[in-house]
């Protein structure tokens, strides 16, 4: 019942729109909706059979893109109208992401001392990636071959935070300066901007989903400890400062709603699984 076109067409929509959120991660979301290790190895086995890893990809695919691109414009409203409001609620659904990697990392085993390390490694990357100096990318209105050749670039930066849990594909356009101008291209369908970047992204989606699976498999609990610590210490880019007068009020709610929506979601899936 779970693996019916409706249910993937669902899953795939959510995970597009989890996409357009900073701090928030497609691969986490995955994890959620119990979805992830069959996403990574129709990826890195779509070789092998064709027909049937590149169905499964096609169907998530166009859902997650018309995620994407039905809510892209809402959300860039949103965050221009309501900043501080909106990432309390990127970081309730962070923090809501957290228990389902730890699940997940002590899922065949208890924590081991040794693996610990991981969560302070991935601490100290999510620092060292909010020090990366913003507006990289720079584009001129002539839009070139250099132009083309960063936008790949970039897509291929994006596609491993799309592949790996943790990461935001958004944080990751947030650090290049690229996040605003991504949702505005999105939004306006500009296919000039938006296909090398996507081109950009499904190479280096490819490249990278064959390692990790091996990676997953050989060293899970590293792997997730990893990620969570990832997540922990990207939280202090996402912070927008403490709010004041009525913002407080705003920000719990909206803090209260990302928490309670992703841990809903977990709740729903372990629910399903039961049935």
């Amino acid at each position: 019942m779970r693996n019916n076109l409706p249910i993937r067409l669902i899953k795939g929509f959510v995970i597009g729109a989890s996409m357009l959120i900073p701090g928030a991660s497609g691969g986490t979301m995955a994890i959620i909706l119990g979805i992830y290790d069959d996403l990574i190895h129709a990826v890195s086995s779509l070789k092998e059979d064709v027909k049937t890893h590149g169905l499964l990809l096609v169907q998530y695919g166009v859902a997650g893109i018309a995620g994407i691109l039905l809510l892209s414009g809402v959300i860039l409203d949103l965050i221009t109208a309501y900043p501080k409001p909106m990432l309390f609620l990127f970081l309730g659904a962070i923090l809501g992401s957290i228990p389902a990697l730890y699940k997940k990392a002590t899922a065949s085993v208890k924590i081991r001392k040794r693996n610990l390390s991981a969560v302070l490694i991935g601490a100290l990357c999510g620092l060292l990636i909010s020090l990366f100096p913003e507006g990289v990318f720079v584009f001129s209105e002539g839009f070139g071959v250099v132009s083309f050749i960063m936008l790949f670039l970039a897509g291929i930066v994006i596609a491993i935070a799309l592949v790996l849990p943790g990461i935001s594909a958004s944080y990751i356009l947030l650090m290049l300066g690229m996040y605003d101008l991504t949702l505005l291209a999105i939004k306006d369908f500009n296919l000039l901007f938006l296909t090398p970047l996507a081109l950009g992204a499904i190479f280096g989606t490819f490249l990278t989903a064959g390692i990790l699976e091996k990676e997953m498999h050989r060293h899970p609990q590293f792997t997730y400890l990893l990620i969570i610590g990832f997540m922990l210490g990207s939280l202090l880019e996402v912070f927008p400062g403490f709010p004041a007068g009525m913002e407080i009020v705003s920000c719990t709610g909206t803090f209260i709603i990302g928490l309670a929506a992703i841990l809903w979601m977990q709740v729903c899936r372990k629910d399903a699984l039961e049935v």
